[in-house]
């Protein structure tokens, strides 16, 4: 695939999360997929990706997440994100909703192989959310 075909592979893998469209996840990810929240914390496949962005995603319904700048090269694509959403849903990193407005800077790197996603690694400073709903 191109470095074109790549990023809009991503862009619409970024709408459909954003629609929380979870299901449709799985139709962009890869049979290998994994997912790294963390460095060392891997998820796998389609499923464990919507386990571990769905129950985070859930505290903010209806948050937003534009894609700010999207780079790519060969087979990997570089995205940065401002999230945006209020703390009305389940609770976030065992905090229950607070009604509070957060707003934090998100980056990922994918990687690409056959068409598909095939390995996903996002960075947030978590501590820089717990804050804005703690305070």
């Amino acid at each position: 695939m191109s470095v074109e075909m790549n990023k809009e592979l991503v862009r619409r893998f970024y709408e459909a999360i954003q629609q929380e469209n979870y299901e449709a996840l799985k139709d962009f990810c890869h049979k290998d997929f994994v997912f790294y929240p963390q460095v060392d914390t891997p998820f796998l496949g389609a499923e464990g990706l919507i386990e571990s962005e769905k129950k985070n995603f859930d505290a903010f319904p209806g948050f937003k997440m534009p894609i700010k700048t999207m780079v790519a090269e060969g087979n990997q694509v570089a995205v940065y994100f401002v999230f945006e959403g209020t703390h009305t849903g389940i609770p976030f990193a065992g905090i229950s909703a607070t009604g509070k407005h957060v707003k934090f800077a998100l980056m990922t790197l994918l990687r690409i192989k056959d068409g598909k996603i095939t390995e996903k690694r996002a960075h947030a400073d978590v501590n820089h959310i717990i804050r804005q709903i703690s305070a």
